[in-house]
């Protein structure tokens, strides 16, 4: 078998991957109303159910939390119920599935959020990218408003609550979404975080608001049940730090022996999947932090086949995210264990809509 690599069991934390092949969180702003999970979400999960893990996509922890519209949430009973319809057809077929636990911060708009102000940042600085209404209209950014200490403190609460739900909902675990300038992010980095107390200031200061989630969320649900996404040299929104290395050296070394997992988003890949364009002369995020970590470590971007054995048979990776790939090809570990032809996605159907471009791409020898 030319992917032998993929196809070997792996135990991360409480969660038993039969397989290495994951699925990569992905935003497709497909929920329901009231940012509720629906059978349409349950049926594209479920098809996906053979990855070794499913990693479902950034979910809000919070009614302001919210990031775009249509993304579900995990903080109402109906959410809950919505998310268990998920779960229970992943593990009908057999598969396991943990949620990511987010907060979109300062990339976030006023009218996604429930007393209609501008969204939190740590600090009141404005993202680059533009930002979506609630009726998916791009618009210039807003100016953030810089959260109180009482704030940042009922935060972290909410991503413990959110924890707490989301096992209600069945899930296996949780992931923490600290990558791609959400509100983590932000508050790691210091070209979002200008904050003077506590919370910023040195790496330490800045990287208190990950860490004090990771022991709440970590003591509600135990620690083997949790993973963390960071991005290093990711610039997605303009986010920026001025010594990545140092920032998440220490980061990471600060997350061994209390996550199950630590999923690292390689700077190769285009961001959130707004081209196509591979950065080959990017950084391997993977094997740059390896060393750091002493636990397993999931990588994702831009990967094919043949380079995610290179990644798990060198042990850079232990496993390996594929976000567009999945998306396209629901028996994905199928076609790579088959060596079966990859089918090609339409970056149209990505976000919003209905099952076109999300429960209608076929599998291997079915029209």
């Amino acid at each position: 078998m030319k992917h032998t690599a993929l196809f070997s069991p792996l135990q991360l934390g409480a969660i038993r991957l039969p397989n290495r092949i994951v699925m990569a969180p992905m935003t497709r702003m497909r929920a329901g109303p009231g940012n509720v999970p629906t059978a349409l979400n349950a049926e594209y999960y479920a098809q996906r159910a053979s990855a070794g893990l499913i990693i479902a996509e950034g979910t809000a922890i919070s009614a302001d939390a919210q990031g775009y519209p249509n993304a579900p949430g995990i903080y109402t009973p109906a959410q809950i119920a919505g998310w268990k319809r998920v779960t229970d057809a992943v593990h009908h077929r057999g598969g396991r599935i943990v949620l990511q636990l987010a907060h979109n911060g300062r990339n976030s708009h006023s009218s996604l959020m429930p007393d209609g102000g501008p969204p939190r940042a740590p600090s009141a600085t404005v993202a680059n990218i533009p930002a979506l209404t609630r009726d998916f209209q791009q618009v210039p950014p807003e100016m953030p408003r810089e959260v109180g200490i009482a704030e940042i403190g009922q935060i972290v609460a909410s991503f413990r609550e959110a924890a707490e739900k989301a096992m209600e909902a069945g899930f296996d675990g949780v992931e923490l979404q600290g990558a791609n300038s959400h509100l983590i992010d932000q508050f790691l980095e210091d070209g979002t975080n200008r904050r003077l107390d506590s919370y910023g200031g040195s790496p330490e200061n800045r990287a208190r608001f990950l860490l004090e989630i990771v022991e709440q969320v970590g003591s509600a649900v135990g620690h083997d049940r949790l993973g963390v996404r960071l991005s290093p040299f990711g610039q997605y929104g303009g986010i920026h730090d001025s010594n990545v290395l140092q920032l998440f050296s220490m980061v990471i070394k600060s997350l061994n022996g209390h996550i199950a997992y630590l999923h690292l988003i390689e700077g190769r890949g285009s961001e959130l999947g707004l081209s196509d364009t591979l950065h080959a002369d990017a950084l391997n995020n993977a094997r740059l932090f390896r060393p750091v970590f002493k636990g397993h470590l999931i990588s994702a971007a831009a990967y094919a086949p043949d380079s995610a054995v290179q990644a798990v048979e060198s042990a850079w990776a232990d496993a390996i995210a594929f976000g567009r790939h999945f998306l396209a090809n629901p028996d994905l570990v199928e076609r790579i264990r088959e060596g079966w032809p990859l089918m090609p996605y339409d970056r149209s159907t990505f976000y919003g809509g209905s099952a076109h471009g999300y429960t209608d791409y076929g599998v291997h020898g079915v029209a």
